[in-house]
């Protein structure tokens, strides 16, 4: 066996060594922070999911009430479905952004 060969495998083990203690670590902090699990996703999910339907279906409510009150030459339920889900929408990206932020700065607060 060369020399090159066995210098190459003597920094093998420090690199693997540092790659098991990063694992190690990411491991325990899971450990630690056990509520953000399948379950917080799935709420997350549900949680975004109705913040975009309950926009939506009460601008189609509120668009169906007006046509029939007050009808127009454009459709008020459209008009309204189409609010209700850019409100929505930006309500999702709100609540994705807000815990995307926490996770974060939980995750820099960890590191330190």
């Amino acid at each position: 066996m060369s020399d090159d060969s066995r210098n190459k495998g003597a920094k093998d083990p420090t690199a693997f060594s540092r790659e098991v203690g990063a694992k190690a670590s990411r491991k325990l902090r899971a450990r630690r922070n056990h509520a953000h699990g399948v379950w917080f996703g799935l709420g997350m999910m549900g949680l975004i999911g109705w913040s975009v339907v309950v926009p939506t279906l009460l601008g189609a409510a509120l668009g169906i009430w007006l046509d029939n009150r007050h009808p127009a030459n454009h459709s008020w339920t459209l008009s309204l479905l189409i609010i209700g889900l850019v409100i929505g929408c930006l309500n999702a990206w709100y609540w994705v952004r807000k815990e995307e932020k926490a996770m974060r700065e939980q995750q820099e607060n960890h590191d330190d």
